[in-house]
């Protein structure tokens, strides 16, 4: 197939899509050496990295070793067809987010649900022009970073929601150790700074014991929490609630 003139350079459109996407690598498996050549050019005018491939089998292979972010498959290919590696990909750790092109002599409704079945972005029919690729790896171009744009965003707020949460059981900890330490601690200087009576080194030593009891507490609150939830704090600030699980009775009697 010649290649037209039109796409021996990038586009601006083109250029600024590929600008975006920080891996340009694009796994081809195609059977027919023509078209493969043809794919190969193309991809690579667009300035794509093309990983072109004869049949399905090298290409689950190069997907599992290099995981690209875009794959065209041919449907009907030795070893395993389009399908079923299309298939493959989407059960993959990595394939969640690869944007999968099938290409097929075939047309019509019942392929079409085959491909959108095995999890397939877009579909093509056969004779593909270079038009008609152009048009398919700009979309895919596209939707690849904004797909990356949505993970990095993802990451973000699981990042922030996880700050918050050390924020709020920072909060929760400094709430409800705070007393019984201070406590503890002066209780502790004063054994350490005078002499005191039996008894009343006793009741010091009492109260130590306690106070290291209810921080101890605490601790075993925090660790065995089933269903973390935040409660407001002051100033509009949130904390992790540690506040003790209410007796079977208290429990009976709010009902």
């Amino acid at each position: 197939m010649e290649i037209n003139p039109r796409l021996d350079r990038m586009s601006p459109m083109m250029s600024s899509i590929v600008d975006d996407v920080p891996d340009l690598r694009v796994l081809v498996a195609e059977d027919d050496p023509v078209m493969r050549v043809m794919y190969q050019e193309v991809l690579r005018d667009f300035g794509y990295l093309p990983i072109c491939v004869p049949d399905g089998g090298e290409a689950w292979e190069v997907f599992q070793r290099d995981h690209p972010p875009l794959v065209i498959l041919d449907v009907q290919m030795p070893v395993a067809d389009g399908l079923e590696i299309c298939r493959r990909i989407r059960e993959h750790p990595e394939g969640r987010d690869t944007f999968i092109v099938v290409i097929t002599g075939r047309d019509g409704n019942d392929i079409l649900g085959g491909v959108l079945d095995v999890g397939a972005d877009d579909f093509l029919a056969k004779p593909v022009t270079t038009e008609q690729l152009h048009a398919r790896v700009t979309i895919a171009g596209r939707n690849i970073a904004q797909r990356r744009t949505q993970r990095l965003a993802e990451a973000a707020l699981a990042r922030a929601q996880w700050l918050a949460g050390i924020g709020e059981t920072s909060l929760a900890l400094q709430h409800e150790i705070n007393n019984p330490l201070t406590a503890l601690l002066g209780n502790a200087a004063l054994l350490q700074t005078s002499e005191y009576s039996k008894e009343e080194e006793r009741e010091f030593v009492e109260t130590i014991v306690e106070q290291a009891k209810r921080i101890g507490d605490v601790v075993q609150r925090l660790s065995s929490l089933k269903d973390p939830k935040s409660v407001s704090y002051v100033r509009g600030a949130r904390m992790l609630d540690l506040s003790p699980e209410p007796e079977p009775s208290e429990r009976d009697e709010s009902k």
